[in-house]
């Protein structure tokens, strides 16, 4: 039998206990065959020296992420005790990850606003990101459904567009429903997978876990436990706006995305992302993200891209 005693030294107590011992609960329950007391700045510990050495390694690691966020929540006291290897910490430590996709790739939000939106959307049930092309904002959303459903907060993600953008009209598309409206929802595809393996996405698309479909086919709906993405929200109508808010039922997550400056719709109709911008602004509930041309992450020159189109509107605009 072997003893440890390990000294908490400049953490606060009361963060590392967690209120009612909570926290301090949780790590002597991950660990039946120590002995562990805490009193004060100290933890003691008796067991087998293995068990002792994985137990100073875990608080070693629940204090270093103390330190770092000046914080914890029970979930990441959970996902510390968890951590099997150095990939699964940095996921853990790195808060700017949102998931691991497809061959290890490492999807994060990489800018401030893109950091904002993550935010915003752990404190909020429905969300608007906008701002131009480029900045990430339906990847990032995208992201943080694919998560959602990992953790089982959610049942099933649905992600939607207006089915008809950039002057063309549906019904002169050769080809069935599918294959017609495939093209307008491939950006939601392909961000998809980057995120889920290729075999678990066609079985969460067969079963309905997953579904991408056009605006429309929300009507009449109630989607409850469901984290939701209105992409290209820009070209809906009033009608079609309210349409799609409404569908919001309980245990949901809303984010609607879209760029005011890439409206497509006819010059005589009001597009219902701005409309909802200008009606929905005071509600607390609601959050809005406004990316601008330095969150963009594509290739750089589509930022000079967008300062230049930007520049040239207000000149029109003065003139």
């Amino acid at each position: 039998m072997f003893e440890l005693t390990y000294d908490l030294e400049d953490v606060d107590v009361k963060i590392f206990y967690g209120v009612n011992n909570q926290f301090f609960n949780l790590i002597k329950s991950s660990f039946p065959t120590i002995k562990i007391t805490g009193r004060d700045h100290y933890i003691f510990a008796m067991g087998n020296q293995e068990a002792l050495d994985i137990l100073k390694q875990k608080l070693n690691d629940i204090i270093a992420f103390i330190s770092k966020n000046n914080s914890i929540a029970l979930k990441d006291v959970e996902n510390i005790l968890n951590i099997k290897d150095e990939n699964e910490k940095q996921l853990v430590f790195d808060q700017d990850i949102i998931v691991k996709g497809v061959n290890g790739k490492i999807i994060k939000a990489k800018t401030t606003n893109l950091k904002k939106l993550v935010k915003e959307t752990e404190k909020k049930d429905m969300v608007f990101a906008i701002g131009p092309a480029g900045t990430g904002k339906t990847y990032t959303s995208v992201a943080l459904a694919a998560r959602a459903l990992r953790d089982k907060e959610v049942k099933r993600i649905v992600l939607t567009r207006p089915a008809v953008e950039a002057g063309e009209s549906l019904g002169f598309l050769p080809g069935d429903l599918k294959e017609k409206l495939d093209p307008y929802l491939q950006p939601l595809y392909d961000a998809l997978r980057d995120m889920i393996p290729h075999e678990k996405l066609e079985g969460f698309m067969e079963k309905k876990v997953i579904e991408v479909a056009p605006l429309a086919f929300m009507r009449g709906r109630t989607l409850d436990d469901a984290f939701v993405i209105l992409d290209e929200a820009q070209n809906t109508t009033h009608a079609q706006m309210k349409m799609f808010l409404t569908r919001m039922g309980m245990n949901a997550k809303f984010i609607i995305t879209g760029d005011p400056s890439q409206i497509d719709l006819p010059k005589n109709q009001q597009s219902g992302l701005k409309e909802a911008m200008r009606i929905l602004h005071g509600v607390k509930e609601i959050g809005f993200v406004h990316l601008t041309e330095e969150d963009v992450v594509r290739h750089p020159v589509v930022r000079k891209i967008i300062l230049a189109y930007n520049e040239e509107d207000k000149r029109l605009k003065n003139d």
